[in-house]
């Protein structure tokens, strides 16, 4: 009998600490602890996933009391805090509810300007009365809440001001400011938000080391793949050797035995732009003469074509293009007068600019009509800056 009963005491200690409900991986499916609701984000930046996985609280919690203005220094304590559960005795907080929130790197980052390995990461925040609030990076990702935290665990600390916000009942994490190589992490409730820089310093090297393995399988047997390979590295004046290589590809032939290749306005002015870029203007000349010697070339593929050139910082030759299109579709005056107006533009050439977007825009085909607000707003600026 005394066996029973210190075995049921035993028991009641337990769910007194641990209460099932609040456990992700209890065995019962039960709601969270506190109804914080499980939630999670993503954010892509290029090839690099972000991932935060946490759980959110609201203002109105606590049986439905309205917290609007004690959440910052009460609910959500400043520094650290000894709140008397587990083995630490000085916890920061978890930035979020019941069990660690985590976020998780596909790939290395810099947050804030500092380094940070790929992997998942406990995520913390210690907060301030007066001052910038402090992010922790743990390496420590699997505990309950703050109660195991442990600073020898620290992966990265950065600190950074929090900002008031608008008001948000439940606690959410959110991105914003989207780049091609960065993006800011935030976290918002209440009225106030806290968020910090996650970039990509290497992501052209990303995407480059993904392309060459791409096209060593499927991929590799479109003529296309190998072309957008190639102009991939022209615009970003990078493995330019590898990309001539690349654009010959989409020329003659992709892979061995496999025909495809295609000898094109696009592939010839590729490869033209490459050789030009690696100093080899004599054989640029002769292989952009057998582009303006084709016929029947297509208008949207010159136009395309054309932007890629001046993408790569090609002025002169995106400009040729661009009259070679006009010249060789007379009747066709939406795309051959849109690539002119961009390229004067870009050139500084505004009255010329202006001319041409005058006439693409009267002459809009109707699956581009939704893009007419955008085109008159870049005409506009040029008039207001002319």
């Amino acid at each position: 009998m005394r066996k029973r009963c210190v075995l049921a005491v035993m028991v009641m200690i337990v769910l007194t600490l641990h209460p099932l409900k609040a456990q992700i991986a209890s065995e019962l499916p039960v709601p969270p602890n506190g109804n914080n609701e499980r939630a999670e984000v993503s954010q892509w930046i290029g090839l690099v996933k972000i991932s935060i996985d946490y759980h959110s609280p609201n203002i109105h919690g606590g049986g439905g009391a309205d917290r609007t203005g004690h959440i910052w220094g009460e609910v959500v304590h400043y520094g650290f805090l000894d709140e008397g559960l587990g083995p630490s005795r000085s916890t920061p907080w978890r930035a979020g509810a019941n069990e660690t929130t985590t976020i998780t790197f596909s790939h290395d980052v810099k947050i804030e300007g500092k380094d940070l390995k790929a992997g998942t990461y406990g995520l913390f925040l210690e907060l301030e009365k007066d001052g910038p609030w402090t992010w922790i990076f743990s390496h420590d990702a699997g505990g309950w809440g703050s109660f195991q935290y442990d600073p020898k665990h620290d992966a990265l600390r950065v600190s950074v001001p929090p900002q008031e916000s608008p008001y948000s009942e439940f606690l959410t994490y959110g991105f914003d400011e989207r780049r091609p190589d960065s993006a800011l992490a935030y976290l918002q409730w209440e009225k106030k938000r806290i968020a910090f820089h996650i970039t990509v310093p290497n992501i052209n090297d990303l995407y480059l080391a993904e392309i060459k393995q791409q096209l060593q399988a499927w991929p590799g047997f479109k003529y296309q793949n190998w072309l957008a390979a190639a102009q991939f590295c022209l615009i970003h004046k990078m493995n330019l050797d590898e990309a001539l290589l690349w654009a010959d590809k989409a020329i003659n032939q992709p892979f061995r035995g496999i025909p495809g290749g295609r000898e094109d306005f696009s592939t010839l002015q590729t490869k033209a732009a490459i050789l030009r870029a690696l100093g080899r203007n004599p054989e640029a000349d002769e292989v952009a003469k057998r582009a303006f010697q084709l016929k029947d070339s297509d208008v949207i593929i010159v136009y395309r074509t054309g932007m890629g050139l001046l993408s790569a910082g090609q002025k002169t030759q995106a400009l040729e293009t661009m009259e070679f299109n006009k010249k060789e579709h007379p009747d066709e005056k939406f795309w051959t007068r849109m690539g002119l107006a961009q390229v004067y533009s870009a050139s500084g050439d505004k009255s010329a600019a202006i001319g041409n977007w005058e006439e693409a825009i009267a002459n809009v085909p109707d699956d581009m009509k939704p893009q007419i607000p955008d085109m008159q707003r870049t005409m506009a600026q040029l008039k207001q800056n002319q």
